[in-house]
């Protein structure tokens, strides 16, 4: 039985050997290497950038436009015409010729700068997905972190357990062996024994499976095995949530990210109103032509001024009007919904909370007295007053106590983390 024990307490005594120490790890470390390093975050990143260039994109159009032409044309008979594919019958001619043209918008009446604006507005938009990537990522990491401890220290009771088991266990078939035990004293040890080494396996495997998820949260490809420092355990909440929800619908990205996209719907409806009204534009152009007939001009300049004024195109503007406006609704009541959701989440997670920290004060009375009937269960049966039943039970209720203990310990400092998420303090 001894060696037993042994072989399943060997992996944990393995991790701890001084030629392979894990690497210390504190929660603010953990969370700097997760944003270093998760993909989800760079690629929100990289998405924010991009956004950023789409304004750019809009206002060239408020720019000149400068272009560059070289053409040379070869015709078998300077006599004929173009006659058909469109209005006017250009000549054909041999030439080569190099000119510049130049073309300029005076003026659409606020159209291109009001699609301006709502790019800018969509990118900012896009600015707080970053940060919420940003904060999920947070988010992800500590509760990962806190899951991590607290099955390492599960891990730590199912070894103490093993341990105290394994001694009552030898002490019994000890005495078994002088007649002061009988044999089903020996038998209930060895049955307690067993449950404690099923537990130690149990929590064995949900020390590795959480070091991976932790690995995952931390944005590694790996596994990688870390000894984590404990945080100190948060205070009380406050009497009402009602604050947590004004914090939050002033600081959580998702609410920033809905008025930014109504006002850069409204923007766009804006424009999309404007295309009702005339444009106006200005164009130059250019140039010389060294191979031509002898009839033309070697070079040529000229000017223009364009008014393009929208009379009739199948109802396509007002379709185009009509649905950006019912799209600037639709953002307006996506806002309202988000906000309503946004509170809602903040409620639940304060009662989680709540009742997480009535939790952590409740299995402290817990193992206090479970500590004490042990105590005593021990004292009685070494007297021969009771049987190995009660003493077993005390041992039972003293492991089930520690571990809700470090269950509730852990547990409430994972609903703080999803608390302050929930009310955009996790930053």
């Amino acid at each position: 039985m001894l060696r037993r024990v042994w072989l399943i307490l060997l992996p944990a005594v393995l991790l701890g050997a001084p030629g392979d120490p894990p690497r210390k790890l504190s929660l603010r470390e953990a969370e700097e290497l997760a944003l270093k390093n998760h993909p989800s975050l760079q690629s929100a990143r990289a998405l924010e950038k991009a956004s950023l260039e789409v304004p750019k994109e809009v206002r060239s159009r408020l720019f000149p436009t400068v272009e560059s032409n070289v053409t040379g044309a070869i015709v078998n008979d300077d006599t004929a015409r173009i006659f058909a594919g469109a209005l006017n019958a250009p000549s054909l001619f041999n030439h080569v010729g190099a000119g510049l043209s130049v073309s300029q918008l005076i003026t659409d009446f606020g159209r291109t700068r009001n699609l301006t604006a709502s790019a800018q507005l969509q990118a900012q938009a896009q600015g707080e997905v970053t940060n919420t990537t940003h904060a999920g990522v947070l988010l992800g990491v500590d509760r990962s972190y806190y899951t991590a401890l607290r099955s390492q220290a599960i891990l730590r009771v199912a070894q103490q357990t093993v341990r105290a088991r394994q001694l009552v266990a030898d002490q019994t078939s000890t005495l078994a062996q002088s007649k002061l035990r009988s044999d089903l004293d020996v038998t209930f040890a060895k049955v307690n024994l067993e449950e404690a080494l099923l537990l130690l396996s149990n929590a064995e495997n949900e020390e590795r499976a959480a070091m991976a998820e932790l690995s995952t949260a931390l944005g590694e490809s790996a596994p990688m095995e870390y000894t984590l420092q404990e945080d100190e355990i948060p205070g009380e909440l406050p009497a009402d949530s009602s604050p947590l929800i004004s914090e939050a619908l002033n600081q959580r990205p998702e609410a920033k990210q809905a008025k930014l996209q109504i006002q850069a719907a409204e923007r766009f409806a804006r424009a999309e109103r404007a295309l009702r009204y005339p444009t106006l534009s200005a164009g130059a152009n250019a140039g010389g032509a060294p191979v031509r007939p002898e009839r033309f001009s070697p070079g040529w300049a000229a000017a223009a001024v364009n008014v393009q004024i929208p009379i009739f195109n199948g109802g396509l503007f007002t379709a185009r009007r009509t649905e950006a406006e019912l799209r600037m609704e639709a953002a307006r009541q996506q806002g309202r919904d988000i906000e309503n959701r946004i509170a809602r989440d903040v409620r639940v997670a304060y009662l989680s909370a709540v009742n997480a920290y009535k939790r952590l004060q409740l299995t402290a009375q817990l193992l206090d007295q479970a500590g004490q009937s042990l105590k005593l269960a021990q004292a009685r049966y070494e007297l021969g007053l009771s049987s190995i039943v009660e003493l077993s039970q005390a041992q039972l209720n003293v492991t089930r106590a520690q571990i809700a203990q470090a269950s509730a310990k852990f547990d409430y400092q994972a609903e703080r983390a999803s608390l302050n998420y929930q009310t955009g303090a996790l930053k």
